[in-house]
């Protein structure tokens, strides 16, 4: 039989349930165990693919084409596997699938309702996942225990631990740190997991997300008025490396008190266990740096600044930093700010390599392509992704070809040197006004050049990478 961990979230969002999950997912892998999780989205879009980057942070591409939240990210590089689109259920999916089956007239005339059509729904969609011969399926449900919109998921799942699944709830919450009490408070982790319970579900463990680790007067504390056993309250502290998480669980024997609650018994861990260990030991012996900066334009959200919308290249820096023996340090640069004035440019001349990520719109753009004239002139190590990739394109047909005015079409319709322009399938796409999942999306093959610098890199004549971008 499957076994289900639902993985909540109280007091506030950003506590980190995406690592809590992955995190769960590694140590029961330490044991052998098939893993794979599932995000729920309880927002009406459809999927996360016309969302700003500020609004949401980085679209994540599935190998199958889904644009999906990011967590499904941090799910594949801690699981070491693809995770298909299916995996991402949205508020917007699970509505447009109810309304298209009462169209269809496949509820027999009845009326259709939240519950128990709409959690129907949302079950089916859960237990598909568990259909892929899985030992344990993680559902982490986005948003915090009393907001409207996952009110129905929760139903959902707490319909599933009554039906007989194997079930268990993981409610992860914040204990702050008040700097002129203190102490740490437990009160509103208490009122988070009163919410949880008044909707019926009573969770199996807390991980208790804090600056310092709690102490065992916080722990008492909210076993106490929480209605857990004080072992099953799991400290989760502000750490220096997110990968470290699982050991900081294991150590904890988080993951033999969920098989225990189980009824599992038998297992020990195998290598895997020492391979992620001795992993993290490596990278925390790193001494030497390697600096690069991320030439971009989503940090500015009100007055603060956010780095989500590139996660996914933060972490892709991280592990090559790594692989090749060097701590990262990431710097963080505004192209803006080579548009206002050029001799901000030479900031670029301390780094050891310059990435340009992707995006979209006209902000920032003539301030990426003098970035990366920059790097060209200068002989600075570049990589550009996406976007990145077709200004690179632009700034040297317009700098070494002599193409004046090059651009892409995306940037300039009128150009007189269309270098990158919509794809041939993408216009009457853009035409219809279909935006949503209609770009070139997923894993397509690429032939690389014998003697060229990417061919000697990959060792391959042909790789796979994912997409998603309208023009080429």
């Amino acid at each position: 039989m499957v076994n289900y961990i639902v993985v909540t979230g109280g007091v506030i969002s950003g506590l980190g349930k995406g690592i809590t999950t992955a995190s769960i997912g590694k140590i029961l892998q330490f044991y052998g165990f098939d893993v794979t999780a599932v995000k729920i989205d309880p927002y009406i879009n459809y999927d996360a693919g016309t969302l700003r980057p500020t609004e949401h942070g980085e679209v994540w591409v599935t190998e199958d084409g889904g644009e999906i939240d990011q967590d499904l990210g941090h799910y594949e590089r801690f699981l070491d596997k693809n995770i298909p689109k299916h995996h991402n259920i949205t508020t917007g999916q699970v509505y447009y699938a109810v309304i298209q089956k009462e169209r269809q007239g496949k509820y027999l005339g009845k009326t259709v309702q939240p519950i128990p059509h709409v959690t129907d729904e949302i079950k089916s969609r859960i237990k598909k996942v568990a259909k892929e011969g899985v030992d344990f399926v993680l559902v982490e449900i986005g948003g915090t225990v009393g907001d409207y919109e996952n009110i129905l998921f929760l139903e959902a799942v707490r319909q599933m631990k009554l039906e007989g699944e194997n079930v268990l709830f993981v409610h992860v919450t914040y204990v702050p740190s008040i700097p002129t009490l203190g102490e740490q408070k437990t009160k509103p982790t208490q009122h988070s997991v009163k919410l949880l319970r008044e909707i019926g579900i009573q969770p199996d463990f807390i991980i208790a997300r804090s600056e310092q680790p709690i102490d065992d007067v916080r722990k008492e504390k909210i076993a106490l008025f929480c209605n857990v056993h004080e072992e099953d309250v799991i400290a989760d502290p502000d750490i220096d490396n997110i990968y470290a998480v699982p050991l900081l669980f294991e150590e904890q024997n988080l993951s033999k008190k969920i098989l225990k609650k189980l009824g599992i018994e038998g297992k020990k861990k195998g290598k895997r266990y020492r391979e992620w260990k001795d992993f993290i030991d490596g990278v925390r012996s790193l001494k030497e740096e390697v600096r690069i900066g991320i030439v971009g334009k989503y940090f500015d959200i009100g007055s603060f600044k956010l780095f989500d919308s590139y996660i996914s290249v933060i972490e892709a820096v991280k592990h090559a930093s790594w692989k090749n023996g060097f701590k990262p340090k990431i710097e963080w640069i505004d192209s803006k700010d080579f548009e206002r004035n050029e001799d901000n440019l030479r900031i670029l001349d301390k780094l050891d390599g310059v990435i340009v990520p992707g995006g979209f719109g006209l902000s920032g753009i003539e301030g990426k392509i003098l970035a990366i004239k920059y790097c060209r002139e200068n002989n600075i190590p570049f990589l550009g992704l996406c976007l990145g990739m077709q200004l690179a394109v632009v700034e040297f047909a317009r700098n070494v070809c002599g193409l004046e005015g090059a651009n892409s079409t995306e940037i300039n319709e009128n150009t007189p040197h269309p270098v990158i322009t919509y794809l041939p399938e993408q216009v009457k796409i853009i035409r219809e006004s279909r935006y949503g999942a209609t770009m070139r999306l997923g894993a397509y093959p690429a032939c690389l050049k014998k003697g060229t610098l990417v061919h000697r890199l990959y060792g391959k004549d042909i790789v796979y990478e994912r997409h998603r971008h309208r023009y080429e």
